[in-house]
């Protein structure tokens, strides 16, 4: 489980933007590679929208390549509803993860 933030670190994501997201069903994260400049090839994801935050989900867990690469990396870019993001990527633990599982 990874949440994905604006890389700013300024802002969250909009409501409209949100609003935008979740109903789509195209997103596609791209983590760094090695180099911390070049996106990988984008993989196809599930997301889902807690607390006006968005968080992904690998589909073979922690074994997902792309997931694997997002926690080392730890910044990427996403694709979804005609949108373009750099992201950040954090693993989620605790209270928070039993909330994403709800949603």
């Amino acid at each position: 489980m990874s949440s994905m933030a604006d890389d700013s670190r300024e802002r969250c994501w909009s409501k409209d933007e949100i609003a935008r997201i979740m109903p789509a069903d195209d997103l596609h994260v791209a983590p760094l590679r090695e180099d911390g400049k070049t996106c990988g090839t984008p993989t196809w994801i599930w997301s889902v929208s807690v607390g006006g935050a968005l968080y992904v989900r690998a589909y073979n867990g922690r074994a997902s390549r792309w997931y694997g690469a997002a926690l080392k990396q730890r910044a990427g870019r996403i694709s979804v509803a005609g949108m373009a993001a750099n992201v950040i990527f954090a693993p989620v633990e605790g209270p928070l993860l039993d909330r994403i599982d709800e949603a």
